[in-house]
């Protein structure tokens, strides 16, 4: 079955942004003036997945908003004749069909998955997280979908990260099958250096076939004492074939400071309305810096 919806979490507490994320959803702060969470709908959309479910929680009305149409602030922008400004805000609405659910309680990346079941009715699914930010350049998610519909399986996106930073996600026993392509074997939540069975790393893109739900159901609370999609992940893949597609660049982890500020420094160089005049500046700011 072709998969045609996509889920994306935005639930989460977003400590990693704090004090900026208190009062406005961490998936709302913006690389230059777009959101974070607009740009992760725009992918799901490049690669055909116009119905996205947002998974919220209390205090994030803000996302349904901004993908909500503003007939005031249309208006106002019309009156005073700001029609490329009126055509961004009226796009919004139409990136995507948008729906979106609560979660009620904090339980976990695992728990804010399962809250998706009744929308996506027995489907396959693709499950986009909005920490990790694709360069648009990079056809990720089209080719993790194109290994589910060869094989009909789940599938993972992975990278290679450092030995020392595999602490920080799920590691993949990987069996590769060819270049980018490997079945996974298992996968284990945030484990020490040391104890990692691999440096490769479950990256927040995924297509799910619906027995992940299953799996999710039979999932205890893990680590931090949350309900993991990585422990739902390794269940699944002992009772049938999970895939893991590698992938190398074009990925930036938005709620890692750094790697947003970088996000943020590419994103501004490859503009036309920014890109020349910011290089220049940026340029000679470091020439500055050096002769300091």
């Amino acid at each position: 079955m072709k998969v045609r919806k996509a889920v994306i979490p935005a639930a989460g507490l977003g400590t990693r942004f704090l004090p900026a994320s208190k009062a406005v959803p961490k998936e709302m702060l913006p690389l230059i003036d777009t959101p974070s969470i607009q740009l992760v709908v725009e992918e799901a959309a490049r690669a055909g997945l116009t119905d996205v479910l947002i998974i919220t929680a209390r205090g994030k009305s803000a996302i349904e908003d901004h993908f909500d149409r503003s007939p005031e602030l249309e208006a106002v922008l019309e009156a005073r004749g700001k029609y490329d400004e009126l055509k961004q805000i009226r796009e919004l609405s139409e990136i995507a069909q948008i729906h979106t659910v609560r979660q009620h309680e904090a339980l976990g990346l695992g728990h804010a998955v399962a809250v998706a079941e009744a929308h996506v009715a027995g489907e396959p699914f693709a499950v986009l997280l909005g920490d990790d930010l694709i360069h648009p350049s990079v056809p990720l998610l089209r080719e993790m979908l194109r290994v589910h519909e060869q094989y009909g399986r789940s599938v993972l996106a992975a990278q290679e990260v450092a030995r020392s930073e595999i602490s920080a996600y799920g590691a993949i026993a990987p069996e590769m099958l060819e270049d980018n392509l490997a079945r996974v074997r298992s996968v284990v939540e945030k484990p020490q250096p040391d104890e990692a069975p691999s440096n490769f790393a479950a990256i927040g893109r995924y297509v799910f076939t619906p027995e992940i739900f299953d799996a999710l159901r039979h999932t205890k609370p893990g680590h931090g004492g949350e309900i993991q999609l990585t422990d739902a992940i390794n269940m699944l893949a002992q009772e049938q074939a999970v895939y893991a597609y590698t992938f190398e660049q074009g990925r930036y982890d938005a709620g890692n400071k750094l790697d947003y500020l970088k996000a943020t420094v590419e994103f501004a160089i490859e503009r036309d309305d920014l890109g020349p005049a910011f290089s220049s500046w940026l340029a000679d700011l470091v020439q500055r810096k050096k002769l300091l």
